[in-house]
């Protein structure tokens, strides 16, 4: 399969892409963010990637997830993102947890060597479970901080926790307020929006998970949310990502 990545290595030549080939990034949440991230570094030629999603892909996914479509409502994210990307690189390896991801899959999830983390996780329990974890572990981890109710991509920014400053998002808030209650003020960099999220309605639901220790209920909260966003804030996380690998930062 030589040639799938003959167009990368006149960006950053044949040594960068087998470094590429060697590194294992895990992918939590493969929504809309998590999914285009993950694809980005399949295509991009990372050699091994650790996929974590409990969900199904849904009939609102279909605006804005890159594994939405007709054909696969009902299907499980891992599943079939497991196919799709050895479909583009058949060379490379996938771990799949179909789990909702709580602090207890740790040392499934993290029994091989990980050179990155993508958190791409919209629950806040999950997310500061996942981000301490990776700090305390120093495991490098890139989070996305906001993707729902909003427009303009241009307005997406790289930033470190420390940065973010002036926040309009109250997720974002509260996830900052708890990390530094844990001590955690920086060493997470984001991927962050200096738009103020529209005022929007959200859907709330109730549901169900199963989880390694039983089944938990969930209050989840849906903000609105379209392709522009969510997918330019996939990518961006795939690029820095890679770009660490081959700057060897």
């Amino acid at each position: 399969m030589s040639d799938i990545f003959s167009r990368n290595k006149l960006i950053w030549g044949e040594n960068n892409q087998k470094l590429l080939a060697q590194k294992h990034v895990a992918v939590f949440g493969l929504g809309g963010v998590g999914g285009y991230a993950a694809e980005s570094l399949a295509r991009a030629g990372v050699g091994k990637l650790s996929l974590i999603d409990f969900d199904a892909v849904s009939e609102s996914n279909l605006n804005r997830q890159i594994i939405a479509l007709h054909s696969t409502v009902g299907k499980s994210k891992t599943e079939l993102f497991e196919s799709r990307l050895k479909d583009i690189n058949p060379d490379i390896k996938i771990n799949s947890f179909n789990s909702f991801y709580t602090e207890n899959i740790n040392h499934c999830v993290f029994n091989d060597k990980i050179d990155f983390v993508i958190d791409a996780i919209d629950t806040l329990k999950s997310k500061i479970q996942l981000l301490e974890y990776c700090h305390s572990n120093n495991i490098k981890v890139i989070s996305s901080m906001g993707a729902g109710n909003r427009l303009d991509p241009t307005k997406l920014k790289i930033k470190d926790l420390s940065e973010l400053c002036d926040i309009k998002c109250p997720f974002i808030k509260n996830v900052k307020r708890i990390l530094n209650k844990k001590n955690i003020t920086t060493g997470i960099i984001c991927v962050t929006s200096d738009e103020k999220p529209k005022k929007g309605s959200h859907i709330k639901s109730q549901e169900n998970i199963k989880t390694e220790n039983g089944t938990i209920e969930l209050l989840k909260v849906s903000p609105g949310s379209v392709i522009f966003v969510p997918a330019v804030a996939g990518y961006y996380m795939g690029y820095y990502v890679t770009n660490c690998f081959i700057m060897q930062v």
